[in-house]
């Protein structure tokens, strides 16, 4: 189990343990399972109540998959997943229906999660009519708060998907997220298809609504800055495998895994820091479906030996909060 000591006024809000999904591989006449993408690997971790904890990797590292299991939108192969101390794996659809107020998600691409042909107070409201006994009038009164929540108007609650810009979109996507008042919420590269200015402004309310009403986020994402401006702690995928967990000031400071070495080398700099060594990984991602034996890093890492072809390496802690899985764990590239 990775953790990380919280603070005193912490409570753990989620926890993951030995959490896998496979999805099955068929073929032949018969469509028979001639084998699995391993997409998450036994993944460990807590997630604390108000806390933010990002997941970087590589598109495929099974970032996004994570989220979706956590939320049983995707089966886990194996695992479990304790939300507020309770087993939600394996509870049926109607029990699970009390834990959907409480876990959300915000999609990356809005658009795609609204219907283009409804209004989208009418589609906020839909969130109201499935969950509560509220009147007509409640609810379009809930729409409209929800909305100026978000920094959008009364005059938005009549138009069209099509008829908003991307950084609103986003900000319908967090409206139908806290409408419920949930405690988590999933961040599934929320902002990654925003302008840079459009990004910092739906930051700044995220960042906000967390304060308000106590939110913890799962925050996945691709861009390292973003992370690091918007995350108290950090995890890094590969290949499926969690192979670094820190905070974000530990982490960015002293990388001990080569492969978050490589990552955070690749992260533009300003032309002052330009002599910095830039670390750049031979060969192309594993076939998931086929994964190296020992560890999953080895056919790309510039400092792999003979053990880390054969050894898988245990999860252990480098610094105090600070783990990784790698024989050389430190040891600079």
């Amino acid at each position: 189990m990775v953790t990380l000591p919280p603070k005193s006024d912490q409570k753990i809000l989620l926890e993951l343990n030995g959490v896998k999904k496979y999805f099955p591989i068929k073929g032949g006449i018969l469509k028979r399972v001639q084998g699995h993408v391993k997409a998450v690997e036994d993944v460990s971790l807590q997630l604390y109540e108000g806390e933010s904890l990002g997941v970087v990797g590589e598109s495929g590292c099974g970032k996004s998959t994570l989220g979706r299991a956590i939320l049983g939108l995707e089966e886990l192969t194996e695992g479990k997943v304790r939300y507020k101390n309770e087993e939600i794996q394996d509870l049926k659809r109607k029990e699970k229906l009390k834990f959907v107020k409480e876990m959300q998600m915000i999609f990356q691409d809005p658009f795609a999660s609204l219907n283009p042909r409804q209004r989208i107070g009418h589609a906020l409201e839909e969130v109201f009519t499935m969950h509560t006994n509220m009147s007509a009038k409640e609810k379009r009164k809930s729409v409209i708060d929800l909305l100026d929540e978000v920094g959008l108007k009364e005059e938005h609650f009549e138009k069209y998907p099509h008829e908003f810009s991307g950084g609103q979109r986003q900000r319908i996507g967090i409206a139908r997220a806290i409408a419920l008042n949930p405690s988590f919420i999933i961040c599934d590269e929320a902002v990654s298809a925003l302008d840079v200015s459009v990004q910092a402004q739906v930051l700044k309310l995220l960042k906000s609504l967390q304060e308000k009403y106590k939110l913890s986020y799962l925050f996945i994402s691709h861009d390292l800055g973003v992370v690091r401006y918007f995350c108290d702690r950090v995890l890094v995928m590969y290949l499926g495998n969690t192979v670094e967990l820190g905070t974000v000031q530990g982490l960015f400071a002293n990388p001990i895994h080569p492969y978050t070495q490589a990552l955070l080398s690749a992260i533009p700099r300003p032309t002052v820091q330009k002599n910095l060594k830039r670390i750049r990984l031979q060969g192309d991602l594993p076939n998931p479906a086929n994964p190296p034996s020992g560890c999953p890093f080895h056919t790309r890492c510039p400092i792999a030996q003979d053990m880390c072809k054969v050894d898988k390496p245990a999860w252990q802690e480098i610094e105090p909060g600070h783990f990784a899985a790698c024989h050389f764990a430190g040891t600079k590239i």
